[in-house]
């Protein structure tokens, strides 16, 4: 039985030295998902190796009471993390940490907590070596979080909640904010 390789994505700048003019003025692909051109070597390549739930628990402990109708909004808090660990030269598992909860409105009853560790494999090729801890830190959490939202919708709707769809996350900001945190940190004296 034959089983596919990951899927690799290629880098969308310069897709015209790919394609090939047909006689007939049809566009096709010169690679049609082979192996890519030798100008195409030497370009910034970030690839999807995989996806995975590493970690996931769902609470509603106060069911059902807590699927009473109420006319309150809930009060809910979410904390992001993101993860970082490198398992070969090129490859980098990365990590995103999504953890919340809903309470009622005077914060005596909790409506649900989710605690979610998606994580992907990623394989980062001809990216200068200063560029990586942003690719990792900003790119990789980006392409992973719309299936962690996924997750957490669907989780909080089988729940018997309306479905929680998380805001879009700027992981620039978040990057821009963890750097400037550890410029902040006192160097470690040696004594």
């Amino acid at each position: 039985m034959f089983v596919p390789g990951p899927y690799v994505s290629q880098p969308a700048r310069d897709i015209s030295s790919r394609l090939k003019r047909a006689e007939n003025g049809v566009m096709t692909m010169a690679t049609n998902g082979g192996e890519q051109p030798q100008a195409q070597e030497s370009a910034p390549q970030l690839n999807v190796l995989a996806q995975f739930i590493k970690d996931f628990s769902f609470e509603n402990p106060n069911a059902p009471r807590s699927l009473a109708p109420s006319q309150a909004q809930p009060s809910i808090n979410i904390q992001i993390n993101v993860g970082v660990g490198q398992l070969a030269p090129n490859d980098y598992e990365v990590s995103l940490k999504l953890e919340g909860k809903a309470e009622s409105s005077d914060g005596a009853t909790l409506l649900f907590a989710f605690d979610l560790t998606y994580s992907g494999v990623f394989r980062i090729q001809n990216v200068p070596q200063e560029q990586i801890h942003p690719v990792v830190m900003i790119e990789c959490p980006r392409l992973l979080f719309p299936f962690a939202r996924e997750i957490i919708a669907s989780s909080v709707r089988a729940g018997g909640f309306p479905p929680l769809l998380l805001d879009p996350v700027d992981f620039v900001a978040l990057y821009q904010q963890r750097v400037a945190q550890m410029q902040q940190q006192p160097a470690a004296t040696v004594t």
